[in-house]
This record gives structure tokens, sequence and C-alpha cells, in this order.
């Protein structure tokens, strides 16, 4: 097993007064050369969105998308007709494919949104676009991983689904807990972000915002120093 920690702190940052984000890997006016993805994980960007505010209409085309709230609601619009509003325990996913155009506005004209966008290259390009939302009742399952993304065509998923052999899972975890994570799909690799707590993977500390890279692997051990939510991406690591 190949363990990678990304430190909350060395991210790459934005504050637009509105916005302010945090960049897992290399976005907009951000580069850096060794962040670029991690096998098909492309973006993860951590946005504080002010109240009243958001991002106005702007075109996707060829990536899948998934939108996690962690506080605050976000209004979501786009070409196809869709509109609707995500909170925490709701996810939306979006396969640009061809293309489409949507906003994301704070719900409140007040409060501070939180959220967690995530794009994955697709393994199937120029697909009509499609859009879906979800409520997965992640409070009410306690220390275990809900799994909120999964591959096209998974038998018995009551996951959103994507156009890659990819899982996404969220889950929240008391203190002094450990779970197991198995990899499904051999070869691919997990990025690991701790949204809240402290956890501890191959004998390494994980604070808030921190991340971990983990490959070569066919499971791995995760120890709960407080009570924590973690966001589990597994990804096929070859790149695109």
């Amino acid at each position: 097993m190949t363990t990678k920690l990304f430190e909350s702190s060395s991210r790459g940052k934005a504050d637009f007064g509105w916005l302010k984000a945090n960049f897992s890997f290399s976005f907009g006016n951000y580069f850096n050369p060794e962040r670029i993805q991690f096998g098909m994980l492309r973006v993860l960007n951590d946005d504080t969105i002010t109240g009243g505010t958001g991002f106005g209409t702007h075109p996707h085309a060829n990536m899948e998308i998934i939108t996690i709230p962690l506080e605050g609601g976000l209004k979501h619009k786009d070409s196809m007709g869709n509109e609707g509003v995500i909170r925490f325990g709701e996810v939306q996913v979006m396969s640009a494919g061809t293309g489409v155009e949507h906003s994301e506005m704070n719900t409140s004209p007040t409060e501070e949104a939180k959220t967690l966008q995530l794009w994955v290259f697709p393994d199937k390009e120029e697909v009509t676009p499609r859009y879906e939302q979800k409520s997965f009742d992640i409070e009410n399952q306690i220390n275990t991983f809900v799994n909120i993304v999964a591959p096209k065509d998974t038998a018995n998923s009551k996951a959103l689904w994507v156009y890659q052999k990819t899982y996404f899972y969220l889950g929240i975890f008391e203190k002094n807990t450990v779970t197991t994570y198995s990899v499904k799909i051999p070869k691919n690799g997990v990025y690991l972000f701790l949204i809240e707590g402290e956890i501890e993977v191959n004998n390494q500390v994980l604070k808030a915002r921190d991340a971990m890279g983990i490959t070569d692997f066919d499971q791995f051990e995760i120890k709960m120093n407080s009570q924590s939510k973690i966001l589990l991406v597994e990804v096929p690591m070859n790149h695109h």
C-alpha cells in the first residue's frame, strides 16, 4: 500500500470576496504541476459561498460533476430545464457530455453555504447531458460508508451513477471506531478527504480538510480519533 498525505494548508486558494475556494487540484488561476489530478479525479473544490451570491450560468462539457453540500443550501438551474435545491445529505450529479450550462446559487440571502464539488473524467465522451439529485440519509447511518456515487449499470445500487468506474462514499463515524475499506475494482486508488474530525490511516494522522491518496491496496483501516465526517473517492488510476 502506498499513501501520500495532502495537508489542507497545501491546497490552492482563492478569495473572490463572495467566494472563498480551496483547490485540491490545479483549477482556475491555481496551477501546480504536481497537483493536476489523482487518477480520473480532476477537481475537488472546497467552496464557501457568501449569502445572496453564487456561480452564474457557465458551460461544462465531457466531465462528470458531483456536488456535495456541507452546510446551507445550493440552488441549481440548468439548460436542461432542471431546477432544485440541495443540502447536506443530498448529492447532485451532472454528466456534462456534449455540453450543458448551469448556475449554482446560495439559497440563503444571508448565511454562508459550504459545498464540495468534484469533477471526474468520464469513460465515455459526447454523451447526452443528464442531471440527477438524490437524498441519502447520512446522519441516520452512523459508522458506515454510504455509497453516494457508483459506476453506470452497478447492480442493486441505490447510488447516483456516472460514466466512470468510480465509487463515492460519505460517512459520519463516532470517536474510537475503526472501519475497513476494501477496494471495489482492483488497481483503483482512493482519494480520502476528511471533512471534519481527526483520523489515522497507515499510522498517519489526518485533521480536518486533510486528504490522502492511497494506491496499491486491497483494503486499509481508518481509525477515528474523534467524531469524523469522511468523503472517500475510489477512482481508476490510469491517467486521462
